[in-house]
């Protein structure tokens, strides 16, 4: 998931009025329409130096075949290419880049040294260009800290609640617990000034402790921004792609083999059922709300009130249109969304088709479309559609 920022907040204008209809026009820039989109780069891949339980990436190494020893990176031609096509294929007053993984840090420093060069040597007059990049923390020390803050990178860090949560299936690859090491970086980004959010897994373990890990983050982590992910996924999602399923595994919201905690369950058990994760938002929503709002940016809890106040939801999982964050593979593959990275879902390739031709297509506006167009009719009369529109846990449709 990404760290939130606004990407779509245009409203449009009236223009002109005729005797039959009126004309609006559509947001404006340097006089020309605007034109944005958003690309989660992996420019390394699946690859990376942690090995979490619920990792919903990892098993890409395998699903897009890559080659034995060899860990796959944006070369330096390729990054320049993806770059400049990026930001020419654009026309907004800011350009946001996101680097993602695996774990991207894996790359190195001079790898985003080059990055932020490059942003410039392309950058129009007047554009601002924004950088954020998620990250487990593990490599984080002063010399990275202090080119993120230079740069202003937005660091989007993994971590879980306190040491037992966080290290249940954050582990290294020697089936370690990662915790103390997360929290060197939690002090590093502090003591440079660098802007972060905190992305907490909500699994089967967390979800227990809903008041617990939110007063973590709170009071130790002191996260400027809190981010909770549910983690759900199918046993099969390895190789098989969502919506992709066989018949015998479409199952109907009220089926317990969707319960996580059945013997029999199609998903994994490290999933967080849905009561779960109703139960946890609400718990850490009532600790929330007893001196924290206004101080304490919960990202739901803000996004809800958008919604609550007819601005729509910002989150891509809780509007009513999907498609905005496409991911991008080393080899310039475009996928319709970094949840939806499998073949089924491939869109192209950046070094034979233009990025922007990718990333509005009407291929992928069906993709972002599909979610509204596919509700079942138990949503479709729920009263609180227009702020749920939808959070679907990619299993029952």
């Amino acid at each position: 998931m990404p760290i939130m920022r606004p990407l779509f907040t245009f409203k449009a204008r009236k223009n002109m009025t005729t005797p039959n209809h009126t004309i609006y026009a559509g947001p404006q820039y340097n006089g020309k329409a605007s034109k944005r989109m958003h690309v989660m780069a992996k420019p390394i891949g699946a690859v990376c130096n942690l090995d979490c339980d619920y990792c919903y990436y990892l098993s890409k190494q395998d699903l897009l075949e890559y080659k034995k020893g060899c860990s796959p990176q944006l070369s330096k031609a390729d990054l320049e290419n993806y770059i400049k096509q990026y930001i020419e294929q654009q026309n907004t007053p800011e350009i946001i880049f996101s680097w993602q993984g695996g774990e991207p840090t894996l790359l190195g420093l001079d790898f985003f040294r080059r990055v932020v060069e490059l942003q410039e040597k392309y950058r129009p007059s007047g554009v601002i260009i924004s950088n954020d990049l998620q990250t487990n923390g593990v490599l984080l020390n002063d010399a990275w800290c202090s080119f993120l803050r230079k740069n202003n990178f937005l660091v989007g860090l993994s971590i879980d609640g306190p040491e037992l949560l966080h290290n249940a299936y954050r582990v290294n690859k020697a089936g370690r617990g990662t915790f103390k090491q997360v929290m060197k970086a939690v002090t590093l980004l502090h003591k440079h000034q660098v802007s972060f959010a905190t992305l907490t897994c909500v699994n089967n373990l967390t979800a227990n402790e809903p008041v617990a890990v939110y007063r973590f983050l709170r009071d130790v982590v002191r996260s400027p921004q809190i981010q909770f992910i549910p983690i759900v996924e199918q046993k099969n999602f390895r190789q098989t792609a969502p919506q992709k399923w066989q018949q015998q595994d479409v199952l109907v919201w009220s089926d317990k083999k969707l319960a996580p905690s059945q013997t029999d369950s199609v998903m994994e058990h490290w999933s967080v059922s849905a009561e779960q994760w109703g139960e946890f938002l609400c718990a850490v929503f009532d600790e929330w709300l007893k001196a924290d709002v206004g101080r304490v940016f919960v990202q739901y809890f803000e996004a809800a009130a958008q919604a609550w106040m007819g601005n729509g939801n910002p989150l891509c999982q809780l509007n009513q249109l999907c498609g905005k964050g496409l991911a991008m593979e080393p080899n310039g593959d475009v996928y319709s969304c970094d949840h939806y990275v499998y073949p089924d879902y491939r869109l192209g390739n950046i070094h034979e088709q233009q990025l922007d031709n990718l990333a509005f297509s009407p291929r992928q506006q069906r993709f972002g479309y599909n979610k509204s167009n596919s509700l079942t009719k138990q949503c479709n009369r729920c009263d609180y559609l227009f702020t749920c529109l939808v959070i679907v846990l990619k299993t029952a449709l």
